[in-house]
């Protein structure tokens, strides 16, 4: 809590160079507010003269003895340090790895460093505009919708349900240029309106026009890296997500039923 780092700094004034925010699903998703004392890369002159920091690491390593994880008690031997250090040095693109059902779009977006991430999100390093783009889409709604998992009845996002598994798009440089522009349009878009959590922006009751507009705009150029006919609904762009899924784990015999079907059609004309 911001109150509890105010205190903490200002009983430790030696400790406010080592607190940065911390991230996670709700913090991106609600705008609240965590800190962390980070302490890795801290000069150890400090620490010893800070009676503050070394209660703090003392408590982490009592609590990671108390675990029965082998993995946790090793850590317990390098108390000051992060058991599983994800720390970005440039901008990361956040995935909160759970969502409400009740939006139309996970609402996907960039942290900037020093902020630390935490388990509760997923982090993409060096992720373009067309990544977000791609992501933010109908089309990876639809898939995260029918394949993601459920944590009650919002939706579970995962590397290896989700992401690993959904057929991605070939584009153009045009394509490219143009989706990447409206994809800048969608960041505008939730930019002006400053004071509004992206919980705001997206539930469905209040999201603003302007940025459903957007997602609209985008949503119709990425439909259209995929076919260029309309999609009619989600399940649509699911049956058509599942077609290409299939010919990318399954070459060989994706092409031997469409030469099949070939053959049948031609026969049926003659």
């Amino acid at each position: 809590m911001p109150s509890e780092r105010a205190k903490f700094i200002e009983d430790e004034p030696s400790s406010a160079p080592y607190f940065r925010r911390l991230i996670g699903a709700d913090e991106h998703i609600n705008g609240t507010v965590r800190w962390v004392l980070t302490l890795h890369d801290a000069d150890p002159s400090v620490v010893n003269s800070a009676p503050l920091i070394k209660e703090r690491i003392s408590a982490v390593r009592q609590f990671r003895l108390g675990s029965k994880r082998a993995s946790t008690l090793a850590a317990a031997r390098n108390p000051a340090s992060f058991a599983l250090q994800t720390i970005p040095s440039s901008s990361f693109l956040v995935l909160p790895r759970v969502s409400s059902e009740r939006r139309e779009y996970v609402p996907f977006g960039w942290q900037d460093p020093p902020a630390i991430p935490t388990d509760a999100i997923i982090v993409l390093l060096d992720a373009t505009l067309l990544d977000f783009a791609i992501l933010t889409s109908r089309q990876h709604m639809a898939w995260l919708a029918h394949i993601g998992g459920r944590l009650e009845s919002r939706y579970r996002y995962s590397i290896g349900l989700v992401y690993n598994t959904f057929p991605w798009p070939d584009a153009t440089p045009a394509q490219r240029a143009r989706i990447e522009a409206l994809a800048q349009a969608v960041l505008d878009a939730r930019a002006a309106h400053p004071t509004a959590s992206l919980a705001d922006l997206y539930d469905p009751d209040t999201m603003p026009a302007n940025l459903r507009r957007a997602h609209h705009a985008l949503d119709l150029a990425v439909d259209k890296l995929y076919r260029a006919a309309p999609f009619a609904s989600d399940r649509d762009r699911v049956e058509h997500l599942f077609g290409r899924y299939e010919a990318l784990v399954n070459p060989l015999q994706t092409a031997g039923v469409r030469a099949n079907r070939r053959t049948a059609r031609r026969a049926a004309k003659s």
